[in-house]
């Protein structure tokens, strides 16, 4: 089977659901978790995508410089790395946010409060010339738990998606690098432990608990229905077997120019 890598940031955020897709497409996956002591490759060699996945640390460092988690640079080292060659990549979450801030983004704790459970977003106009996002409904469901945001996208990004609260809910670098800022990878058990790894954030926020694992266990088919076929499309791209004719004109076959690279 052709590998693809996967980057594990939390031990509370594993590839799950996302995981089985992917596999179930023709992708074996490597899964390697720093957080673990696992050292990251200096290059992409031998993959076929890149998959990062979320976590509770900042995206950003901290006022004294200090990275969110040791391994943060090589990892943005590694993304740039992966959209100049041209390798399939997936940014989730925490990822998603690492993708923007590799290429030039920003991303801060976010002013209109933490985001958590099940929820919408809507594709933008791009979306429906992009290889993946044309086949998602125009408003498909997400779970969302975050408190940061994406501020401000690369210079050379395209904006997929968006939400009233958090504007940059997906965005493309080049052909074939994609962030996301929801979830798609969870299962009701993940949400569970967050729930409860989290209560105290969600008591301040007047949230119950058991509420919360409800209407997002409630959710977690609508999601399937959509991100899994979204999961097989990148597979495919990754495989080599996605039709040329999902993939737009402007960027069949050619690098866009990126910035700082």
């Amino acid at each position: 089977m052709a590998t693809a890598l996967v980057i594990e940031n939390d031990p509370s955020d594993d590839p799950r659901r996302l995981g089985d897709w992917l596999t179930e497409a023709g992708l074996e996956l490597t899964v390697l978790r720093p957080h673990a002591g696992d050292r990251l490759p200096e290059t992409l060699d031998g993959y076929l995508a890149l998959i990062v996945l979320g976590g509770e640390q900042n995206a950003y460092s901290s006022a004294d410089g200090t990275p969110g988690a040791p391994w943060f640079p090589a990892l943005e080292g590694l993304l740039r790395k992966a959209v100049r060659h041209r390798v399939p990549t997936l940014g989730v979450c925490l990822g998603g946010q690492l993708l923007a801030i590799a290429h030039g983004g920003h991303v801060e704790r976010g002013t209109a409060g933490p985001e958590i459970g099940p929820g919408l977003v809507g594709k933008r106009d791009a979306a429906d010339k992009d290889p993946l996002f044309k086949w998602v409904p125009l408003l498909p469901d997400v779970t969302q738990w975050h408190r940061d945001e994406i501020t401000e996208l690369p210079l050379n990004a395209t904006l997929l998606a968006a939400s009233s609260r958090y504007p940059h809910q997906a965005f493309r670098i080049g052909d074939r690098a994609w962030g996301l800022q929801f979830h798609i990878e969870c299962d009701a058990d993940m949400i569970a432990d967050w729930v409860r790894d989290d209560s105290d954030t969600l008591a301040e926020l007047g949230y119950d608990p058991e509420a919360v694992v409800l209407a997002t266990a409630a959710s977690l088919a609508d999601v399937e229905e959509v991100w899994q076929p979204f999961a097989v499309r990148f597979a495919s791209l990754a495989l080599g077997t996605l039709p040329d004719a999902d993939i737009p004109n402007q960027v069949v076959g050619r690098t866009l120019p990126l910035l700082g690279q």
